[in-house]
């Protein structure tokens, strides 16, 4: 009795909820499915009849994927409560869902919740079906937004940015005070993202809008991972068991209202009439406003519309990249022989008059394969989801239209079959002269960080140059210190975090000790 006693009323409905529809679903697969003898399904480990394999699934989910997709295959079928799912854990099947078969899976599949809690249905980018809607904001991300021409007009903000992060470093150490290191990557990549986006920043003392819009962005990404747990209560997900869809509406309500009113300041601005000079100042909102008001796009662009791109943007932009960047900070200080190779790299390339620059990454290519290193070893999504749209044929197995798949990027990136040693740090698997080797790997889907597909992320190469500057600028202007509960330790406890996105489950607190004083002292 005390142990039920001890357990949250709310908890005890939420299990209540699960034995109910898990039960329901049991006695439909058993007896309405159509007969699984007409299908090579993929295999299926063994499941309770309430509760599927939930009991299989730990905190840290891509590690409990790839601990059962060891023992039973690279392609296998899960039931996690009401919540249906195949498990995609090798190179081979990625190709399949990613090349053979892009088209049918080029569809995210949608939470039971969407409908409930969003202002912006109908409007967004990432979880849009592929369609028109879909193809044209890709193609905008692609040549507009975010292109190469557009990313090099904004190397300044980053640069900017950068700078005043290691202002920030140098003043901690004169302090004598360690750094919360995620606190400060989150803060540089909103910054650039808001300055890129909308041409505001975090203040140093003071809350703008900046500041609001990574706290609620914070706030909608915390509440919807918590959401997402609710799939395996199927319909019943649609109840708001925790408060968490009125806490997810009040957040995306903010947001909205902070960009509505970011919006209309921008729609007040004088323009130049300069038209060259005007596109040199404009920001990402600038630019989509203007084609907000193009009568001959394919694609009409409403306000809602820019401000779901906006969420969805700082969303998969500002706390990804920060939690990629403290690993590889954290990898290098546990491996002092590849930080000193980095160090020695800019010193030969770039010298210790000047910081590192963007036009410099080109140059430093054991720099370029320590990021990659790290996006394989901790890739910041380690889990994707995609929607078969019609019955096809997967690794040899017969897989359904409206079938829900989550690709394990985290497993394939370590699949002993394609990596020497695949749970080591070795930047130098990297350092490839062979322009074929380098080739088959991109075709085996071997090191898909950012996805693959249609749907691979589009913000990746404004992600990448962020993380080489930015640790690349750390490495040149400071030697790290651990700083652990207990004081000083030398090596960072590389435990994972059990978010979705793969974050650090211990703080990573550094006291940062500068190198090159006159060069620091002068920024």
């Amino acid at each position: 009795m005390a142990l039920i006693t001890n357990i949250d009323p709310q908890h005890l409905c939420f299990l209540s909820s699960i034995l109910l529809i898990s039960t329901l679903l049991y006695f439909y697969r058993s007896f309405l499915r159509k007969p699984s003898n007409q299908y090579k399904l993929p295999p299926c480990p063994p499941s309770l009849p309430i509760i599927g394999h939930l009991h299989l699934i730990g905190p840290i989910l891509h590690q409990s994927l790839q601990s059962l997709s060891n023992k039973h295959g690279p392609l296998i079928s899960l039931h996690l409560g009401a919540s249906h799912c195949l498990v995609a854990s090798s190179a081979s099947i990625a190709n399949e869902i990613f090349k053979t078969h892009d088209l049918i899976f080029a569809f995210r599949p949608k939470f039971t919740y969407e409908d409930q809690v969003s202002l912006y249905h109908g409007c967004s980018f990432l979880m849009a079906p592929y369609g028109p809607y879909w193809r044209f904001m890709k193609k905008l991300c692609m040549t507009t937004l975010l292109g190469e021409q557009q990313l090099h007009r904004f190397a300044w903000i980053k640069q900017e940015e950068i700078r005043r992060l290691l202002r920030r470093l140098h003043k901690s150490s004169q302090d004598g005070k360690p750094m919360d290191m995620d606190v400060e990557m989150r803060v540089l990549t909103n910054n650039i993202i808001c300055r890129m986006a909308m041409s505001t920043r975090k203040r140093e003392g003071a809350i703008n809008e900046a500041e609001e819009c990574r706290e609620l962005v914070h706030e909608i990404s915390s509440v919807g991972a918590k959401m997402s747990l609710g799939e395996v209560l199927g319909p019943l997900g649609k109840l708001d068991w925790f408060g968490y869809q009125r806490k997810m509406r009040e957040a995306i309500r903010s947001f909205d209202e902070l960009m509505e009113r970011i919006l209309q300041e921008h729609q007040s601005r004088p323009h130049n009439t300069n038209e060259d000079s005007d596109r040199e100042h404009k920001d990402l909102m600038d630019i989509l406003l203007d084609i907000s008001q193009d009568e001959k796009a394919k694609v009409k662009l409403t306000h809602t519309g820019i401000k779901a791109f906006l969420l969805e943007m700082f969303s998969g932009g500002t706390d990804t990249s920060a939690k990629s960047m403290q690993w590889a900070l954290a990898l290098l200080i546990n491996h002092p022989d590849v930080f000193k190779k980095v160090r020695e790299e800019i010193k030969l390339m770039v010298g210790r008059s000047r910081l590192v620059e963007e036009s410099d990454i080109q140059k430093l290519p054991y720099l370029q394969a320590v990021i990659k290193e790290t996006l394989r070893l901790y890739p910041t999504f380690p889990v994707l989801g995609r929607e078969c749209t019609q019955d096809c044929k997967i690794g040899g197995y017969d897989v359904l239209k409206n079938t829900r798949v989550l690709v394990n990027l985290y497993t394939i990136m370590r699949d002993p079959n394609s990596w020497e040693e695949p749970n080591e740090f070795r930047p130098e698997r990297f350092l490839v002269n062979s322009k074929e080797s380098i080739q088959n790997q991109i075709m085996n889907i071997d090191f898909i960080p950012f996805g693959g597909g249609r749907r691979s992320c589009p913000g990746q190469s404004h992600a990448l140059t962020i993380m080489h500057i930015t640790i690349a600028s750390m490495i040149q202007c400071f030697d790290w210190k651990i700083h652990g509960e207990n004081g000083a330790t030398t090596t960072v406890n590389m435990e994972h975090g059990s978010d979705l996105t793969l974050g650090m489950a211990h703080p990573l607190v550094c006291l940062p000790i500068p190198i090159l004083h006159s060069f620091v002292d002068s920024m």
